[in-house]
């Protein structure tokens, strides 16, 4: 596959814009581990491959042991593995990035306004936002990953 085009070269004050939100998530006080197993999560959902080798890589260099890796898709049953506001925030990941099938119903806000406060639900909320619209950029114009590039 081949790349369609280099968005960063013909848009960069749109990619310096998405860069703006990235960096507000990043001091938003939300754990950047929590975050990057959100980006991860919806990563997953969305088959983006680009973004899948990167946030990997990120969360192996955070320490963060290949078997929660391994387990994230599938996070309900990996019993203690994922604490309580890593949980929530999977659950709302997923809620909020299938928002056609889900409605995002009350039951997941609820959910996630158990463990996180107001504005933590907020920060949250952009950054599956933000990873959902890299996600989109990544594979429509078909940024290749990583582990692809390298010999």
């Amino acid at each position: 596959m081949s790349k369609r085009l280099d968005y960063n070269r013909i848009a960069p004050a749109g990619v310096k814009a998405l860069g703006g939100v990235y960096g507000y998530v990043a001091q938003s006080g939300l754990s950047p581990v929590l975050v990057d197993l959100v980006y991860l999560r919806v990563s997953q959902i969305n088959n983006c491959a680009y973004c899948l080798d990167m946030h990997t890589r990120d969360l192996l260099k955070r320490g963060v042991k290949v078997e929660k890796l391994a387990l994230l898709q599938a996070w309900r049953e990996a019993g203690e593995l994922f604490d309580e506001r890593e949980r929530a925030a999977l659950a709302w990941a997923e809620s909020v990035t299938l928002v056609a099938v889900t409605g995002v119903p009350d039951e997941a806000y609820e959910a996630v306004r158990t463990v996180f406060d107001e504005r933590e639900v907020v920060d949250l909320t952009i950054a599956i936002g933000l990873m959902n619209t890299y996600n989109r950029m990544a594979i429509s114009f078909r940024n290749t990953p990583g582990a692809v590039l390298e010999p």
